[in-house]
């Protein structure tokens, strides 16, 4: 009998040891596993910081840039404006004396200074808007309505040997920006692909609503979260090199022939871009094309109601 009740006591207290190991095992296990999630947290959150360290020292050193250029450009385009008015207007007068007979063979002359100096004038812009002292004369507008708009004047732009594709969203939400300024920059955009295509290929343009998350962008300056217009132009053509893609938005740096291109394209697209209250972004492969996406911010109504 008492033998029975030893070994009863014995099972009994085994049960319980093992019980409690259970028990201490769980406990074990759930506090590796609420440490291991502190210590992924404790990660991601020293990557984000470290993301957000090179992104603030990367975006000083462009801001810096920039903005002593900007101030230089923006000089620069002011007085040569001034003198422009005075030259276009002169040689306005040229013309009519000619038409009336007053000068014989000269006409030829004038008609290239007035071209030569409306193409001054448009560089001005350029410089203003790189600057971003160049006024926006912001309107609501459909993003769609306004690449449809542009159709014929990029097919005649693109040459017989490029493809143009046209990927427009459905509902895509309005922009309050200058339609001249976004018209410019899609263009410029175009002009950029095609040139890259010497040989043929395909270019795209895309349009597309979008939420972008500002703590998962690495952009050179803080953007805010929110919806956003996305504008994309793409195409198959020669691509960039890493080193000329970490340059593409430097002013008056270029990759074409002297007289060819300005440098400042990207540029003025960056500075609208900002100026808009978006972005802009460009990704490319050495031989595999290039693209460049413009995000401009959803329009809403004063009435705090979204335009459809």
């Amino acid at each position: 009998m008492a033998v029975k009740s030893s070994r009863r006591r014995q099972r009994l207290q085994a049960s319980a040891t093992e019980q409690a190991l259970l028990e201490l095992n769980e406990t074990l296990e759930a506090r590796v596993l609420e440490r291991t999630r502190a210590l992924a947290e404790a990660n991601l959150q020293l990557q984000r910081e470290i993301l957000e360290r090179a992104r603030a020292e990367e975006a000083l050193r462009h801001g810096q840039k920039m903005e002593a250029v900007g101030q230089l450009t923006g000089g620069i385009a002011h007085d040569f404006n001034n003198m422009l008015t005075g030259i276009i207007a002169s040689l306005d007068l040229m013309k009519r004396f000619i038409a009336a007979g007053r000068i014989g063979e000269v006409e030829r002359f004038a008609d290239a200074a007035v071209a030569s100096a409306h193409r001054a004038a448009a560089l001005t812009n350029r410089l203003l808007t790189f600057s971003r002292r160049q006024s926006l004369d912001r309107k609501p507008l459909d993003p769609n309505q306004l690449v449809n708009s542009l159709q014929t004047l990029f097919s005649s732009s693109k040459g017989a040997h490029i493809d143009l594709s046209l990927e427009l969203g459905h509902n895509i939400w309005p922009v309050n920006t200058d339609t001249g300024q976004l018209e410019s920059a899609l263009l410029n955009l175009m002009i950029n692909a095609r040139d890259a295509m010497p040989e043929g290929g395909t270019l795209v343009i895309k349009t597309a609503n979008q939420y972008l998350d500002a703590r998962e962008l690495s952009t050179l300056e803080a953007i805010d979260s929110g919806d956003y217009v996305m504008l994309q132009v793409s195409d198959t053509g020669t691509g960039m090199t890493p080193q000329v893609l970490a340059k593409a938005f430097d002013p008056f740096f270029t990759t074409k022939p002297v007289g060819q291109g300005t440098g400042l394209g990207l540029s003025m697209i960056y500075g609208f871009a900002q100026q808009s209250g978006g972005h802009v972004s460009i990704s490319s492969q050495s031989g595999s094309g290039t693209c460049v996406r413009l995000y401009l911010p959803r329009y809403h109504s004063p009435e705090g109601k979204t335009q459809a």
